[in-house]
C-alpha cells in the first residue's frame, strides 16, 4: 500500500486499482497537494462532516462514481444530494471493499456539515493490501485510542496535532503512546492560524514509534517487509494562486474554516 498526504487531513491510500481518498478538503485548502479535480479515488472516506474533511466530497464522488463511507447521517446527506454508491456504517461497522475494509471506531469531537446535519465524528481503521492504517480524525485525547490496536496490529496512523480544534502536539505525544503504531504521520496541523504548531518537536518527543513529518505531496510507498519504506515529497508550491485564499473558507481570517474545526 502507498500512502499519500495531500494536506490538512486528507490522504490517498493505494494498492493496485484500488485507491482510498479521505477526507478531500482540497479546494480551499491553501495547502493541498492538488486540486479536486487532480484525484480519481474508487472510494471516498469521512471521518466527519465539518467543512475542512467534507470538503470537496460532493464533486469528486459524482464525477468519478467512487463508493462513498461516512457514518450514517452523512451517508444520508450524501444519497440526499444525488451520491448513489453510498455505504452507511455506523461506530463498530466494517465496510468490505475490494483489496481490504474500513472499520469506524470512536473520535471525541463535534460535526455538523455544512448544510447543517448533525453528525458523529469517527477515526478510520483501514485494511488495504495486508497494511493497517488508522485515521484517528480530529479528536481530543482519550484512553480508548488505545483499543483498535487490541484487534489489528496499526502499521500506521494518521494523527491530528494542531490543537485548539483537535488535541494538540503535547496530547498527541501520549496519543501516539496508546495508538502504539509502528509508524505516524501528522496531519491537520498549519493550515490556518490557529492550528500553527511545530512537528518537529512533536516528532523528538515521540518514543517507540517511528514519526514521518511529510510536506504535502510526499508519502510513503509499499515495502515487502512489514514496515512501510518512507519517501518524502519534496515542499510544495504555495497554492493560494490556485485555490481560495484562507479567508475565503473560513468564518474570519484567523479563525476556522466555516462549520468546521
Amino acid at each position: 500500500m502507498d500512502i499519500r498526504f495531500l494536506g490538512h487531513a486528507c490522504f490517498e491510500l493505494s494498492d493496485g486499482d484500488t485507491r482510498v481518498l479521505i477526507d478531500p478538503f482540497l479546494g480551499g485548502n491553501p495547502k493541498a497537494a492538488v486540486g479536486p479535480d487532480e484525484v480519481d479515488p474508487t472510494h471516498i472516506f469521512l471521518t466527519h462532516g465539518h467543512a475542512d474533511h467534507w470538503g470537496d466530497v460532493e464533486e469528486i464522488a459524482k464525477r468519478t462514481g467512487a463508493q462513498c463511507v461516512a457514518i450514517v447521517e452523512l451517508a444520508q446527506e450524501l444519497q440526499g444530494k444525488g451520491i448513489e454508491n453510498v455505504a452507511d456504517p455506523n461506530l463498530g461497522g466494517t465496510v468490505e471493499f475490494d483489496g481490504g475494509w474500513v472499520r469506524l471506531v470512536p473520535a471525541w469531537h463535534t460535526s455538523t456539515t455544512p448544510s447543517g446535519t448533525v453528525n458523529t465524528p469517527a477515526g478510520l481503521v483501514v485494511n488495504l493490501g495486508g497494511k493497517t492504517v488508522y485515521h484517528l480524525g480530529d479528536t481530543s485525547l482519550f484512553s480508548d485510542l488505545s483499543l483498535p490496536r487490541k484487534r489489528d496490529a496499526i502499521d500506521v496512523a494518521l494523527m491530528c496535532i494542531g490543537g485548539h480544534y483537535t488535541m494538540d502536539r503535547h496530547d498527541a505525544v501520549t496519543a501516539a503512546e496508546l495508538v502504539g503504531a509502528s509508524q505516524v504521520i501528522p496531519c491537520h496541523y498549519d493550515t490556518f492560524p490557529p492550528i500553527e504548531t511545530d512537528a518537529e518537536a512533536f516528532k523528538s518527543e515521540v518514543s517507540g514509534s517511528e514519526v514521518l513529518v511529510l510536506q504535502p505531496g510526499g508519502g510513503l510507498e509499499n515495502s515487502s517487509t512489514n514496515r512501510v519504506t518512507p519517501q518524502f515529497g519534496a515542499a510544495q508550491p504555495d497554492n493560494r494562486s490556485r485555490f481560495p485564499a484562507p479567508c475565503q473558507v473560513m468564518t474570519d481570517c484567523r479563525a476556522k474554516p466555516d462549520n468546521a474545526p
